[in-house]
C-alpha cells in the first residue's frame, strides 16, 4: 500500500459525520480502504453550533476509519454547506493597454480577482468565482478565450458567498481534532463528481442533494456549473413532522420514516397500521401507514417545490437553459419510497437516484454506493484529484529542471554557455508556474491560505 497515493474525504453533515480513506487502482476506480462513521452532535442545518461536540464527533469517526484501514490520518478534504451559503450572478470586464497580445492566464486571473473584490454584505466572503462563459470585444459566448486578439475581456460569472466565519468554524474543528485541511470544496460539487456522468453535465442535469439539514443543489449545462442553491430543509424536518404529528420520540419517528415511509400516500391503504411501543410501560400508539406518508407527504412536497423554484430561476423552462438530462436525487433523503414519483409529477422532469457505483471498484461493499455517501466519496475523489495535480506539477518541474540529450547536443552545437542553459531552465519553470490552474485547485489554495491567516 503506498501511502503517498491515500487520501481521506470529510463529510461533516448535520446527522452523521463521515470519513472515508481510499486510493485509485491501476484502472482509475476507488478502493475503500476503510470508513468511519459518527452521529453529529454539534451541527444544525450544515453550519457548527458546538464546537467540542463537533470536534468529538470528528475524532470518533477519525478513528473508526483509521482502525478499518489501518492507517493513521493526517490529511483530510473537507466539504462546505449549510443554509448561509448563496450564489449571485455577475458580469465584469477588464481593460486590455495591447491588443496586439494575445490573451493569456494573466488576464483570466486579473479579471477574476476583479471579481473577488466586490462589496458583499457584512461578514460575507466570496468563496468562489466560476466563469460560465468570455466576451472578447463584440465575439460573445467564448467558452475558452486564451489566444484570442482583443482589447476588451469580459465575461459572466457565477459568484458562491457565504458566512466566512461560519466555514472557519468547520475549519476550527477539523485542526482541534489534529487534522490537517488540505483540501475544501463546496458539497454539492462533490456530490456531483460522485453520482453525475459527463454526458449527463453536457447535455443539463440538475443535483438536488437531500442531506439532513440541508438540500443542496447544483446545476449543470455544457459541463460548466451554472447555478447552486442551498434549502434550509432537509431530511431532520421531516423527521420533526412525524414526530409531532405522532406525538412520539425524534429515534421512533426516524425508524418509522425510514422502514415505513413514503412520499406519495395514494400508495397505502387505510387498512395498513404500523403500532408504535409506549414509553415506560405505557400503551402502544398505532399509526396507519396512510397517515404517516400524507405527514411526510407534506413537507418533502414543500422541499421539491422550492427546488424547482431554483432551478427555475437558473432558467430551465428556456429552450437554451433545457436540462435534458433531468434532476439526479441523492443524499440520505433520497432513498425514501416514492419520491422519484413524487419530484418526476411535481417538476415533469426525468428523475433518478444518484448512486455512486460507477466510480468504485468492483468487490466494494454495497453500502458505499448509497447515496447517502455521495458527498464523502465526491471528496474523496478530490483529495485524490489533488493528489495527482502535485505529482503532475512536480514531474513536469523535474522534466523541466533536466534538459534531455536532443536539447543538450543542440545547445552544444550551437555553444551556448551553462548560464544561458541555466536561464533557459530559470524561464522554462516560471512560465510552467504561470499556467493555468484548475479553477477548483486555485479556489482551494487561496480559501484555505485565507482560512488560516485570519485564525
Amino acid at each position: 500500500m503506498n501511502n503517498n497515493n491515500i487520501a481521506v474525504g470529510l463529510d461533516i453533515g448535520t446527522t452523521k459525520i463521515v470519513a472515508i480513506v481510499g486510493q485509485r487502482n491501476e484502472h482509475g476506480k476507488l478502493v475503500i480502504l476503510g470508513m468511519g462513521r459518527a452521529k453529529s452532535l454539534g451541527v444544525h442545518r450544515g453550519v457548527v453550533n458546538n464546537i467540542t461536540q463537533t470536534i468529538d464527533s470528528i475524532k470518533k469517526a477519525i478513528s473508526e476509519a483509521e482502525k478499518a484501514a489501518n492507517y493513521k490520518i493526517t490529511d483530510v478534504t473537507v466539504g462546505i454547506a449549510g443554509q448561509h451559503i448563496r450564489s449571485l450572478q455577475h458580469s465584469d470586464y477588464i481593460s486590455r493597454p495591447n491588443f496586439e497580445d494575445v490573451i493569456d492566464d494573466r488576464d483570466i486571473e486579473n479579471l477574476k480577482d476583479q471579481v473577488h473584490k466586490l462589496v458583499m454584505l457584512p461578514g460575507e466572503e466570496i468563496i468562489h468565482v466560476l466563469p460560465q462563459d468570455y466576451k472578447v470585444d463584440s465575439q460573445s459566448e467564448i467558452i475558452e478565450p486564451r489566444g484570442f486578439h482583443g482589447s476588451r475581456l469580459e465575461a459572466n460569472f457565477h459568484v458562491v458567498v457565504g458566512q466566512i466565519s461560519l466555514i472557519r468554524n468547520i475549519a476550527r474543528c477539523v485542526k482541534e481534532a489534529g487534522l490537517n485541511l488540505v483540501g475544501i470544496t463546496l458539497e454539492p460539487l462533490a456530490s456531483s463528481d460522485a453520482v453525475l456522468s459527463q454526458e449527463e453535465k453536457e447535455a443539463g442535469v440538475a443535483l438536488i442533494d437531500i442531506g439532513g439539514g440541508t438540500t443542496d443543489i447544483a446545476v449543470f449545462k455544457d459541463n460548466i456549473i451554472r447555478h447552486t442553491a442551498v434549502i434550509p430543509f432537509g431530511g431532520n424536518v421531516i423527521t420533526d413532522d412525524i414526530k409531532s404529528g405522532c406525538s412520539i420520540i425524534e429515534r421512533q419517528a426516524e425508524i418509522l420514516k425510514v422502514k415505513h415511509g413514503s412520499a406519495w400516500p395514494s400508495e397505502n391503504k387505510e387498512i395498513e397500521v404500523i403500532s408504535i411501543p409506549g414509553l415506560h410501560g405505557r400503551e402502544p400508539k398505532e399509526i396507519t401507514v396512510k397517515k404517516l406518508s400524507q405527514i411526510i407527504h407534506a413537507r418533502v412536497e414543500e422541499i421539491i417545490s422550492l427546488a424547482y423554484i431554483e432551478l427555475k430561476n437558473y432558467g430551465c423552462e428556456e429552450q437554451k437553459k433545457k436540462l435534458i438530462a433531468g434532476i439526479v436525487m441523492t443524499g440520505g433523503g433520497s432513498k425514501l419510497k416514492h419520491l422519484r414519483q413524487l419530484t418526476e409529477y411535481t417538476t415533469g422532469m426525468d428523475v433518478r437516484i444518484g448512486f455512486c457505483n460507477e466510480h468504485l471498484a468492483s468487490g466494494q461493499p454495497e453500502e458505499l454506493a448509497s447515496p447517502e455517501y455521495a458527498t464523502a466519496i465526491g471528496l474523496l475523489m478530490t483529495g485524490l484529484n489533488n493528489l495527482d495535480l502535485k505529482k503532475n506539477k512536480f514531474k513536469q518541474e523535474q522534466k523541466n529542471i533536466q534538459p534531455n540529450e536532443n536539447t543538450s547536443e543542440s545547445l552544444e552545437e550551437k555553444k551556448i554557455s551553462n548560464s544561458t542553459i541555466n536561464n533557459n531552465i530559470e524561464k522554462k519553470l516560471k512560465e510552467e508556474k504561470k499556467k493555468k490552474k484548475s479553477i477548483f485547485a486555485a479556489f482551494q489554495e487561496k480559501f484555505i491560505k485565507y482560512i488560516n491567516d485570519t485564525e
